[in-house]
């Protein structure tokens, strides 16, 4: 019986990342000899930009967290007073479009918010079904020391940082997501 012979399967390898991004070593490590990983390989990972964003995201936010707990606020929330406070009267489907959150997450924290005497609604002057949001002066106040305290936390949060290389990595983010950037 004529023997034949079978070609071997391809291996598959991850798709590199693209040749102008810089590429760690990868460690050929004893994954392959089944001994236990010392040193993980986040190669592929670090060539994307959603993960770098993410990983750059949870540093910030880890730093926000406990400096805007004197204040009582939330990520979301500091950015809807934000949005009110240097947009007298933008109504709440402003906000959900311009912050892509769901209307009923913003009701309640609207509420929350009004509790709080940070804003209140008033009647919109242009749209008899609308209401503007609008801060209380409790709010103002509020807001600025909460936005100083933001302003340095994000230093603090990137020392690595210079100040030019902030100015274009938030340049280079919003290109991303605005269309006109």
């Amino acid at each position: 019986m004529p023997q034949t012979m079978t070609e071997p399967s391809p291996v598959r390898h991850p798709t590199p990342p693209p040749p102008m991004l810089p590429q760690p070593e990868a460690d050929p490590g004893p994954v392959a000899a089944g001994l236990a990983v010392e040193r993980v390989d986040t190669s592929f990972l670090e060539a994307l930009i959603g993960y770098n964003a993410r990983r750059a995201a949870l540093t910030i936010i880890a730093t926000f967290i406990p400096r805007m707990a004197q204040f009582g606020l939330r990520p979301v929330e500091f950015s809807v007073l934000t949005l009110i406070g240097h947009n007298p009267g933008i109504t709440a489907r402003q906000l959900c479009a311009t912050l892509d959150l769901q209307p009923p997450n913003l009701v309640g924290m609207i509420k929350g918010l009004e509790k709080r005497s940070l804003l209140e609604k008033r009647d919109h002057p242009n749209d008899r079904r609308a209401q503007g949001l609008h801060l209380t002066a409790e709010g103002e106040s509020q807001l600025e020391q909460a936005q100083a305290t933001a302003l340095a936390l994000e230093i603090d949060a990137t020392p690595r940082l210079t100040p030019l290389e902030r100015v274009t990595l938030l340049r280079l983010l919003r290109k991303i997501y605005q269309p006109d950037a």
